[in-house]
C-alpha cells in the first residue's frame, strides 16, 4: 500500500469539489461565443453539485482511515500464473519477461504496492506519447479536413481542486520505466453519485499489439493542486501534490481493437484508443465522484460538423512542458481519417505534448459538460491533437466495467 497523504483542511475541502466549475465556465464561454449554450445554467449545476459534494467531503472527514486490500480476484489471477502476491509487491512486478508479458496480455493484475508512487517517482515518469508522421495522416485526405491551425495551450487556473477537480494524472509502469498520462473522473450510470470510474486512453493501460497490460496503474486527481514549479515542489506537502490521494486501479478495460492493432504511432487501434479504470481509494470509504465530482460521457459520437467547440484538458509532459501543470485547448473540431477502413477521429489545434494523452475532451450542451473523447495521437511538431469518437463499442466497454466492477 502507498503512504497516506496528510488530510486536507476541512475548510478547504468544502470548497474543493466544485464539479468541474472551470471546465464548465471555459467551455460555456466558448460555446456561447459560437451561439451555443448559456453559462448560467452550467454554473447553477456546478454550484448545486459543489454543495452536495461539500457535504460528502465533511462526512469523509469523519470516516476512519481504511486500507485498500488486494481483491481476491486479483490475487487469484496472480496465483494462476504462479506469481506470489507478496513477492510481486516486493519487486517481482519489475520482471518484464517478454514471452510472459505477451502471454498474459489478456489478464490485468494490479495489486497495491505500498509507498511505490512517491512524489519524486511521479516526477520521474516519462510521457506516454503517440506521435504520427505526415505520411501517417495523409492516408485518407479525401475524408480528413484541412489540418487545423495550432492553438496555444493555456494553463488551468489554480487551485485545480476548485477549477478542474475531476482531471488528473494516470501513472503506470512499463518495461521502459515509469510513465504518465492524463485522465478524467466520469459518472457511473449504474451507481449514481458513487462513481469510481476514470476515463483515459488505451495506450495508457496496454501496449497494444506489441505487448500486454502495464502495471502499478494509479490515478491522482488534481495533481500538483497549486501548479507549483519543480523547485517549489521540493518543499510541497503531500496534500499539495495529491490533494485527494492516490487511487489504484483494481480493474482496467480497453478496446479489443486497441489490444490487437494499437502501435507506437497509434496504428489501426488509434480510432479505438480509449480505456476505463475502476479505482479504489487509499483511505476512507467515499467514492471518487463524492470526492472530486464527475462528468457524464456522451456515447452518441456526434460528427465533427455537429460540434461547435471542444476543449481538451491534460498534463503535457514532453518539452516545452514538464508535466507539473494542467493545461487546456479550446477549438472547433475537424475530421481526421487514418484509413478508409477506420472511423474518423476528432482533430483540434493544440500545442499540448505527450503526457496529455488520455486527457478528456469536453463540450457543453444545454448547460451540461460531457466527455466526448480523449487525447490519443498528435504530430511530431505538436500542433494538433486527435481523439476517437465514442460510440457503441466504447459504451459497451463502459457498461461492462460499470456492471461488473462499479459496485465494488
Amino acid at each position: 500500500m502507498r503512504s497516506t497523504p496528510a488530510p486536507a483542511d476541512p475548510r478547504r475541502r468544502r470548497r474543493s469539489v466544485l464539479a468541474a466549475t472551470g471546465l464548465v465556465a471555459a467551455l460555456a464561454l466558448a460555446a456561447t461565443a459560437c451561439g451555443g449554450s448559456a453559462a448560467d445554467s452550467a454554473n447553477d449545476r456546478a454550484e448545486a453539485a459543489a454543495s452536495k459534494a461539500a457535504e460528502a467531503a465533511e462526512a469523509a472527514d469523519a470516516a476512519g482511515d481504511g486500507k485498500v486490500e488486494i481483491p481476491a480476484a486479483i490475487a487469484d489471477k496472480l496465483k494462476e500464473h504462479g506469481i506470489d502476491v507478496d513477492k510481486w509487491k516486493d519487486g517481482a512486478w519489475k520482471d518484464w519477461d517478454k514471452d510472459k508479458w505477451l502471454s498474459e496480455a489478456k489478464d490485468f493484475v494490479n495489486p497495491v504496492i505500498e509507498g511505490l508512487w512517491k512524489p519524486d517517482r511521479m516526477q520521474s515518469a516519462k510521457e506516454a506519447n503517440k506521435t504520427v508522421t505526415t505520411q501517417d495522416t495523409a492516408a485518407d485526405q479525401g475524408v480528413s479536413d484541412p489540418e487545423p491551425a495550432p492553438v496555444q495551450a493555456t494553463a488551468e487556473k489554480t487551485p485545480y481542486h476548485e477549477n478542474a477537480a475531476p482531471v488528473g494524472k494516470v501513472f503506470f509502469d512499463t518495461p521502459d520505466g515509469p510513465a504518465v498520462c492524463s485522465g478524467t473522473v466520469v459518472k457511473d450510470v449504474n451507481h449514481p453519485g458513487k462513481s469510481n470510474l476514470v476515463w483515459t486512453a488505451g495506450h495508457c493501460v496496454h501496449a497494444g499489439q506489441s505487448g500486454g497490460w502495464y502495471r502499478n496503474i494509479v490515478f491522482v486527481p488534481a495533481y500538483n493542486d497549486l501548479g507549483k514549479s519543480e523547485a517549489a515542489l521540493r518543499n510541497a506537502t503531500s496534500t499539495q501534490i495529491a490533494p485527494y490521494g492516490n487511487w489504484w486501479a483494481d480493474w482496467v478495460s480497453t478496446s479489443n481493437e486497441w489490444i490487437q492493432g494499437g502501435s507506437e504511432t497509434g496504428g489501426a487501434g488509434a480510432a479505438y484508443d480509449y480505456a476505463v479504470l475502476h479505482v479504489k481509494p487509499e483511505a476512507g470509504a467515499k467514492s471518487l465522484e463524492e470526492t472530486t465530482g464527475a462528468l457524464d460521457v456522451d456515447f452518441t459520437a456526434p460528427s465533427a460538423t455537429e460540434v461547435g467547440t471542444m476543449g481538451a484538458w491534460g498534463y503535457p509532459a514532453a518539452p516545452p512542458f514538464n508535466g507539473l501543470r494542467m493545461f487546456k485547448c479550446l477549438d472547433r473540431p475537424g475530421r481526421l481519417s487514418l484509413s478508409p477502413a477506420l472511423p474518423t477521429m476528432y482533430r483540434i489545434g493544440c500545442t499540448m505534448t505527450g503526457g496529455s494523452s488520455g486527457g478528456g475532451w469536453f463540450r457543453v450542451v444545454n448547460g451540461r459538460t460531457t466527455l466526448v473523447s480523449n487525447t490519443s495521437i498528435g504530430p511530431q511538431d505538436n500542433t494538433w491533437l486527435a481523439g476517437p469518437h465514442l460510440g457503441a463499442g466504447a459504451e459497451s466497454l463502459y457498461q461492462n466495467m460499470s456492471r461488473t466492477y462499479g459496485g465494488r
